[in-house]
């Protein structure tokens, strides 16, 4: 019986990933958190309640345990897999990080991204802490061996998430409630630049491929549909699953960043990532995983996670503020044009 520890579990890319390794008769998988959402921990999964911030607290949980994988879901900064490394050096024989397709050179030199394609985003510090999460735990593999796995995913959703990108830090449910009520939505630039939407379902079988394979230490895969949609094409899928009309309002992303709400980083959305048009070669993890090949197409994907959303009322946050900010932008927009077609 091989023995997987998730550090997390239960997010997004992570719970399909939980679901899945739960089925696997010859796998005991572990979920070390805080216990929050234990609602979605399928049967049979042994749960760890602790913080994996208090290191000497874990240290003792784990005391005599070791594992064949353990899987990283929530670290993101150098000194957060630093302290990994110290807890699980000698006590897996592989670690699996969650880094991010955001690590990769903005603006990029080719659209077509592969693993070798260079790591550079000045936009975007989240990025930035990715690119030292994973040159740390590298440099750990050259040096001593450390069975390190780097996984890069980008955009992936599941039944609870909508993934649109000009949005509050509350979710999306504000910009589907817009569509709902017959108002304009926010679509960055023209529309037109490309991006690639995942469900956790289909990342799940590229993931749990790599698990326990010797093909994947010291290598880092990113895990991608290879279905690849201009932004127009992603909202109106959305709008198409809502039932209404999509009427979408094209704003140009230098000006989205410049009047920002308070506390937001449409730099490090944006120019940092999803207003870029790229699309991923996962020939390098359909090598490794031949049986990776994703089966949800947007469409379908998207209509699940609408008929989910719609009918969980706990999933529907509101956000006033960003409501009326979307009717500020396009206000003052509509007061510009009029005033230099007036002269």
């Amino acid at each position: 019986m091989k023995k997987a520890l998730f550090i997390g579990g239960t997010g997004t890319i992570s719970s399909a990933i939980t679901r899945r390794v739960a089925s696997f008769p010859d796998w005991e998988l572990y979920l070390l958190n805080r216990g929050t959402r234990q609602d979605t921990v399928p049967e049979g999964v042994i749960q760890i309640h602790a913080d994996i911030n208090d290191e000497k607290a874990v240290e003792k949980c784990l005391e005599g345990m070791t594992f064949d994988c353990v899987c990283e879901f929530i670290g993101f900064t150098a000194d957060q897999v630093e302290r990994d490394w110290r807890l699980f050096k000698g006590r897996t024989r592989q670690y699996m990080y969650i880094s991010s397709a955001s690590v990769y050179q903005k603006p990029p030199v080719n659209h077509v991204i592969t693993e070798g394609t260079p790591m550079r985003n000045p936009y975007s510090l989240y990025a930035r802490n990715k690119i030292a999460c994973e040159e740390f735990l590298m440099a750990k593999f050259r040096e001593e061996g450390f069975p390190v796995t780097i996984i890069r995913p980008t955009l992936t959703y599941d039944e609870r998430r909508i993934p649109l990108e000009i949005k509050p830090k509350t979710g999306t449910w504000p910009v589907a409630r817009r569509m709902l009520a017959g108002k304009p939505v926010l679509i960055h630039g023209d529309g037109e630049s490309l991006w690639t939407m995942t469900h956790n379902s289909d990342f799940a079988v590229g993931f749990t491929g790599l698990m326990n394979n010797p093909h994947a230490i010291g290598n880092a895969f990113q895990i991608t549909s290879g279905e690849t949609l201009t932004w127009n094409q992603i909202y109106q899928a959305v709008a198409d699953a809502l039932g209404v009309e999509l009427k979408a309002y094209h704003v140009a992303s230098d000006f989205l960043q410049a009047v920002q709400m308070d506390g937001y980083d449409l730099a490090n959305d944006l120019h940092g990532d999803k207003a870029r048009s790229v699309i991923f070669d996962n020939s390098k993890l359909k090598r490794a995983v031949p049986e990776f090949n994703p089966t949800v197409r947007f469409n379908e994907g998207i209509k699940r996670t609408v008929d989910y959303i719609l009918s969980h009322p706990e999933c529907q946050t509101e956000d006033p503020a960003f409501d009326a900010w979307c009717d500020r932008v396009i206000e003052a927009l509509e007061n510009a044009k009029k005033s230099i077609n007036t002269h």
